[in-house]
């Protein structure tokens, strides 16, 4: 599949503010704090530019409302009635907070849940699709919820660093996540690779019952649609090397970092500076991820194309 920077952008990001989203909400951070009040800005900001990127891969942005219609049986709809009915709680989260320094825990818990559900429909957009196989398995909303659990934890234990506190239990979870995405994620990948085609030439045709089907002459001339949106390939060698430094990146070191800080038990500018790196490296990393995520894909459709 044709990896859209629009896209890439748009589940990072948003992932990423849905999981600092849920830490807020879950009452990790002191709303009394001037860094918890930012981070309630940064949470929004994260969601709301996530979902904007999002429309850039629309042909007519402006008919993007159109899409909370199919919410029944949608999942791109779904996603967004969520995404809108959970920026409500957020958005008196924040208020209390910014204006008041009060948690609201009531408030802050349908926050979580409208997180959790909204990251989940976003995963299933691409998990419910049959014609591609490697996203059609219950491990891809696993790895969608976990690196944005990830990054959330991260993101969370920073500002707690910032405002001169410690974060323990924020820097378990993220390195416990951070260790649980990128397990879920090998495996997913590696599933990926393994798995025999449930789509072939032969069935896409049904030609198989009378031998193997090979391609005879290519359905256009130059480049389509098609090919250039379902066809994008990247050499294998290559997508390898870019998940090694996935790993490295959006793993290894944030989860080196996070251990460090825990281990040393910092709360000064040093710790906070190691956890502003780990969340940069972390967010490369789901970059690289992503991107991989889509070019990697191999739609059904491209049985008809020799590929």
């Amino acid at each position: 599949m044709h990896p859209a920077l629009s896209i890439i952008v748009f589940t990072t990001v948003s992932g990423l503010g849905y999981g600092l989203a849920a830490a807020l909400g879950a009452g990790f951070l002191d709303p009394a704090h001037v860094s918890t009040k930012l981070a309630h800005l940064l949470a929004l900001a994260l969601i709301g530019g996530g979902l904007m990127s999002s429309t850039l891969h629309l042909r007519n942005p402006q008919r993007a409302w159109r899409a909370f219609s199919q919410w029944r049986s949608s999942w791109l709809s779904r996603e967004g009635v969520m995404a809108v009915a959970t920026f409500a709680p957020l958005c008196i989260s924040a208020a209390a907070a910014i204006f008041q320094s009060r948690y609201l825990p009531v408030i802050g818990m349908l926050g979580v849940v409208g997180s959790v559900i909204t990251v989940y429909c976003t995963s299933m957009i691409y998990a419910s699709l049959k014609a591609v196989q490697t996203w059609h398995t219950p491990l891809t909303p696993a790895c969608y919820l976990l690196f944005s659990a990830a990054g959330g934890s991260l993101l969370g234990a920073f500002f707690r660093l910032v405002s001169g506190t410690s974060a323990p239990l924020l820097l378990v979870l993220a390195a416990l996540f951070l260790a649980l995405a990128w397990g879920v994620k090998w495996l997913w990948r590696k599933n990926s690779r393994e798995a025999v085609p449930l789509s072939t030439a032969e069935s896409a045709t049904g030609l198989g019952t009378i031998g193997q089907v090979r391609l005879f002459e290519s359905p256009h001339v130059n480049d389509n649609y098609l090919t250039s949106e379902m066809g994008f390939r990247v050499a294998r060698k290559h997508a390898d090397k870019l998940f090694v430094i996935a790993v490295l990146a959006g793993g290894a070191l944030p989860v080196a970092l996070a251990l460090i800080v825990l281990a040393t038990g910092a709360t000064g500018a040093l710790a906070a500076i190691a956890l502003g790196i780990a969340v940069l490296s972390h967010g490369l990393g789901m970059l690289v991820e992503r991107w991989l995520f889509f070019a990697e894909a191999r739609h059904a459709v491209m049985n008809y194309y020799g590929r």
